[in-house]
């Protein structure tokens, strides 16, 4: 499950399962041309797209820019619901998706456990502050700090504290990470996790926080998670095609799921943490599910729905803020509300602009980094399409003995919190990411590495000693470089660090804020008293120390910061060194 804003540096997907790449000719479904004269709908905060301008954008992300296999988009508004498809049901075969196939929607599952929550909040069933040990089974220890427990609307909200995944989530099978991990295995993450901050304090994305929602909702209503989304919001809804189970009408309609190098990938299972996003639906389905939240869509579960957007908190990006399941983006002036999904195979986009009352769903059987950004721009122009991806660099396979590949064996310190492990076993080279499943590696030279299951490679360096000193990371276009564990990086750019200064807290205020490496990946400084500290999206906060007034290093890793400033000493920008790489950074508030 992949979802909004995240990641240090690139918590990068190296690790799902995929191969070559081919290209996809494809014509548009029959429904492209339906309803046209709805095409160029109005909004109040920008203008709806035409379909015609839909169908060619898929077009050109599927057969000419080769990022997807088949793509189906939905758009409904005071005039009805109509759908854009284009490409095919699977790279191996000539079927066309259309309306009525079936996509994993991933993280959007969230939006219906918030949902369910919202509801129940309405049916007297539970509260937003209930603790969520009150219905969890007795002797089962939940994590508290400071005698503040975790909450349900911590959980919808993601400001638990609990992290983004459980620690002891070890899957057999990476290509199906969650398959295998078990309520017994959960309960005993939970059993001995530390909070690091008192819950309701900090967003942070968590898939298990989400996961635990959809359990304990379940087992206070008394069932199972699917049945309760059947009772409380599909049958209400009219979503035939909206489930976990996978029946025979369903499975004849069920896309194959394909990876970033357009590679046929298994489906995922979520057992355990299917409320955070087990589902699978079709576009028609999902609209009708946007429709309702709009009110184009009559149900019973309006009041539920305006329950989540009535208040928001902010998520540490300033465009970004969180309701009760939903994102609202804002930018330009532009304002809707979203959540988007990704499987191994599968990416979905569900939003709706509340100020033109258009909805629009985008549900891809590619799971590479998706098609929000049309979801978005169809909603309003003033969100950018995204440009054309560099072409992906071809690899050619060749065979290392395995006494050079055991040179590479080792941890290599990528960012504060992100270490690449990388073990061998007899002639084949793996690397595992923090947090995230092993994958293979595959030579084409003698220090030059790829992956099969995305678009990255990794390149080692030579060392006197018979073993790399570092690796680097090339990926998304960029190069990053991590230090084998317990060497010394050295950076010429990066000042160096030994003492420690003490710098009055007056000049520290000025440096607090937050500062956007990327868009997602974004840096915060924060004081407590004399100390000062830096924490990147997603994890974990660290103290920092002075070298000088505008100097700073980490103890916990070999890394820097560099402050620049304006006039007044107010921090404009900064700079991260680590690894051998210099990232400058913006501040954004």
């Amino acid at each position: 499950m992949i979802n909004q804003v995240n990641k240090l540096v690139l918590k990068a997907s190296i690790l799902a399962l995929i191969g070559a790449m081919s290209s996809v000719h494809a014509a548009p479904t029959k429904d492209s041309n339906q309803k046209q004269k709805t095409s160029a709908s109005k909004a109040t905060t920008g203008a709806v797209i035409s379909d015609a301008q839909v169908k060619k954008i898929l077009e050109q992300r599927i057969d000419q820019w080769q990022r997807g296999v088949g793509a189906v988009v939905g758009i409904i508004d005071a005039h009805g619901s109509r759908f854009i498809s284009y490409g095919k049901f699977d790279q191996a075969s000539d079927v066309l998706v259309d309306p009525n196939s079936v996509f994993e929607i991933g993280s959007v599952t969230k939006v219906f456990t918030s949902l369910l929550l919202a509801d129940m909040v309405k049916r007297g069933e539970v509260t937003l502050t209930d603790p969520v040990s009150n219905y969890l089974p007795n002797g089962v220890k939940f994590p508290i700090r400071n005698g503040k427990p975790i909450r349900l609307i911590d959980l919808a909200n993601h400001t638990s504290g609990l992290p983004r995944l459980p620690g002891n989530l070890t899957p057999a099978n990476p290509a199906n990470p969650y398959a295998d991990y078990s309520i017994e295995q959960l309960l005993s993450f939970l059993s001995t996790y530390e909070l690091t901050r008192d819950s309701g304090e900090k967003y942070e994305y968590s898939n298990l926080g989400v996961g635990i929602l959809g359990q304990v909702l379940a087992m206070r209503a008394g069932s199972d998670f699917e049945t309760l989304i059947k009772t409380r919001i599909t049958q209400n809804l009219g979503m035939k095609s909206t489930t976990i189970t996978i029946d025979k009408d369903l499975q004849s309609r069920m896309t194959v799921g394909h990876n970033d190098l357009l590679n046929a990938v298994p489906n995922w299972d979520i057992p355990t943490l299917a409320g955070a996003g087990a589902l699978r639906s079709d576009a028609k389905d999902m609209l009708q599910f946007v429709g309702a939240h709009l009110g184009l869509v009559k149900s019973s579960l309006k009041p539920a729905m305006n329950s989540m957007l009535s208040q928001f908190k902010p998520t540490g990006n300033p465009n970004v803020t969180i309701g009760l399941g939903w994102h609202k983006l804002s930018a330009e002036g532009a304002s809707i509300i979203e959540h988007n999904g990704g499987t191994g195979g599968f990416r979905s986009f569900v939003g709706f602009n509340p100020a033109s009352k258009v909805g629009v769903v985008v549900l891809s059987n590619t799971g590479n980094e998706g098609m929000d950004d049309i979801g978005r721009h169809i909603l309003d122009t003033r969100f950018k399409l995204i440009e054309q991806p560099k072409a992906r660099t071809k690899h050619i396979k060749v065979d290392i003995d395995p006494n050079t590949l055991e040179s590479f064996v080792g941890q290599y310190d990528l960012m504060p919190g992100m270490v690449l492990t990388v073990s061998r076993e007899g002639d084949k080279l793996f690397v595992q990411a923090t947090g995230q499943g092993r994958g293979e590696v595959h030579a084409e030279g003698p220090r030059d590495f790829f992956s099969n299951d995305v678009d990255a490679s990794i390149s080692f360096d030579p060392d006197v000693n018979g073993k790399a000193a570092s690796l680097i990371l090339h990926q998304a276009g960029r190069d990053m470089k991590a230090m084998r564990i317990g060497e010394k990086a050295v950076t010429a750019d990066a000042p160096p660090m030994k003492n420690e200064a003490q710098i009055p807290a007056d000049i520290l205020d000025k440096y607090v804020g937050n500062y956007a490496i990327t868009p997602s990946f974004i840096l915060s400084l924060t004081r407590e008293g004399e100390k000062f500290f830096a924490q990147a999206s997603n994890q974990p906060k660290f103290e920092v120390f002075a070298k000088d007034a505008k100097n700073f290093y980490l103890k916990v890793v070999d890394a820097q910061i560099r402050i620049d400033t304006d006039a007044s000493g107010r921090a404009t920008s900064l700079t991260l060194f680590q690894g051998g790489a210099a990232m400058p950074a913006k501040r954004i508030e």
